[in-house]
């Protein structure tokens, strides 16, 4: 079924059973007008593997969370901003039994896990109807890279709802990054970004025409549940600070005050050695590992996210405009943390070397992707990948497990789009013909207005049917999706 939208069918999603949430404060719970304080909730819950098996309970349920100046009325995993923090080993067994408190269903994906996209894995064609309990189960392979990686709902058409409301958590996957003597010498800090669109009480406001075209942007940003958070970095010392974007459409532009930072890790773990930036991109999905080095004046330091233009509709896509729920655009420096010099330690060095970055072997196919986007006379308002808004009927790109190919991502559209595959890494090979400077695995990558970017991925190890799509979350629902098979032709 294509995504064909005029303006005024898409004023109306709310009536067409879309599932994208039009109407006012969500309405999660009937009775969520009674949830108006909220006790002041600890630190998100860290669960972390034992004798081979993570196993925990998580409740989507709908909760009053303190995010330090205001209570708000978030959607929540066991009552938390952000989720509790998974921990697990390469060969654990994961079981997660998830239970559903909303009145609308829900799933799980996990955003950058080599796992099956099928049965109780990686599967999010699954529905989980209200007030169900399922349980998820499968197995870390024993050869899977370290990293920070993380979980979210993954239900078309509830997606990017329920990714807005605060359903996002991390998922640590430890290994040979963690055991080199400067890394595991470093203090190590996360920082899950998240915003939402927010009234004077606290209540996630309902989503609007522009920002849902542009994709929708918060009024109150967080970092691990709070405004501005504080992180004491050891004078002398180092810290590892892993990043994660969970915003729906968000980018941050990171830069930390007076400091260098040095990159250690992308989407799909280590890189090969540390890499001197100033500044870090980080777009809707994306991760990042960088150690910072306390070698400044002792003090505080502001982590900022500087402007970003990433492209805008103006009405019915006629120009440009800005974005965001109240439609402002970021013209100036935003503290998202603070981090202040702790007591002096001894000097860390930076590692010299990390861990190799196999270099994947030559495409046996190329293929081309053309992202766009726009209103077309007699179609209405269409968010496509090669001509087509997603349709749960159709396969659209059929690949043989075990082959190499290369996809070339063309964006003609007016907005950048974060292009986020499911199951599998890739590398970026090149952007605009031009090769990209180091090796790194990901599974989300920017591609900017009018870039052309080649990424190079090995369908390896799982067979099935999984999805692709623009990670502004607001894009997807709208069509910006496909349908991928990956089959396994010596099964008989």
């Amino acid at each position: 079924m294509m995504v064909n939208l005029n303006r005024r069918q898409f004023l109306s999603l709310g009536a067409m059973g879309t599932g994208l949430a039009l109407a006012t404060h969500w309405g999660i719970n009937n009775h969520n007008k009674s949830l108006v304080a909220a006790p002041s909730f600890p630190s998100s819950s860290i669960y972390r593997s034992q004798n081979g098996l993570l196993e925990l309970t998580l409740a989507a349920r709908y909760a009053p969370v303190n995010l330090g100046r205001q209570i708000a009325q978030l959607l929540t995993y066991n009552g938390q901003i952000p989720a509790p923090r998974l921990e697990a080993q390469p060969g654990d067994t994961v079981r997660i039994h998830l239970t559903n408190q909303f009145n609308q269903p829900t799933n799980l994906h996990y955003h950058g896990l080599h796992i099956p996209p099928t049965g109780t894995a990686d599967n999010v064609f699954l529905k989980i109807p209200p007030q169900e309990r399922f349980t998820y189960e499968f197995k870390i392979p024993a050869n899977h890279r370290s990293g920070t990686f993380w979980y979210h709902p993954h239900l078309h058409g509830y997606v990017a709802d329920q990714v807005a409301g605060g359903l996002a958590g991390l998922f640590v996957i430890r290994g040979e990054l963690d055991q080199i003597p400067a890394i595991k010498a470093a203090q190590e800090a996360f920082l899950v970004l998240q915003d939402f669109a927010l009234d004077n009480q606290g209540q996630l406001l309902n989503s609007s025409y522009l920002n849902l075209m542009a994709g929708r942007e918060g009024n109150v940003i967080i970092g691990n549940g709070q405004v501005n958070p504080s992180f004491s970095l050891p004078q002398n010392g180092l810290l590892r600070l892993r990043l994660l974007n969970a915003s729906v459409s968000h980018f941050y532009r990171l830069s930390l005050e007076n400091h260098p930072f040095y990159l250690i890790a992308t989407d799909g773990g280590a890189i090969a050695k540390p890499i001197e930036l100033n500044e870090l991109l980080l777009a809707p999905g994306e991760r990042a590992d960088i150690l910072i080095q306390g070698d400044r004046a002792p003090g505080q330091y502001r982590l900022l996210n500087l402007p970003y233009n990433r492209g805008g509709m103006g009405m019915m896509g006629m120009g440009m405009m800005g974005r965001g729920s109240m439609g402002a655009v970021q013209n100036t420096p935003m503290t998202l943390a603070t981090f202040t010099y702790g007591e002096p330690t001894r000097p860390t060095p930076l590692p010299e070397r990390l861990l190799p970055v196999t270099t994947l072997p030559v495409a046996q196919l190329s293929r081309r992707f053309t992202l766009n986007h726009g209103v077309f006379p007699g179609m209405g308002m269409v968010f496509m990948i090669n001509g087509q808004a997603f349709d749960h009927q159709r396969i659209d790109t059929q690949v043989t497990l075990g082959t190499v190919e290369d996809w070339e991502i063309v964006n003609t559209g007016v907005m950048d789009h974060p292009f986020h595959l499911h199951v599998n890494d890739f590398q970026v090979i090149s952007r605009d013909d031009r090769a990209v400077p180091y090796p790194a695995w990901k599974d989300t990558v920017v591609v900017k207005t009018g870039e052309k970017v080649r990424i190079r991925v090995n369908f390896q190890d799982y067979a099935g049917k999984t999805v692709y799509h623009c990670h502004i979350l607001d894009h997807e629902e709208l069509g910006m999706m496909g349908i991928l098979n990956i089959a396994n032709l010596n099964l008989t």
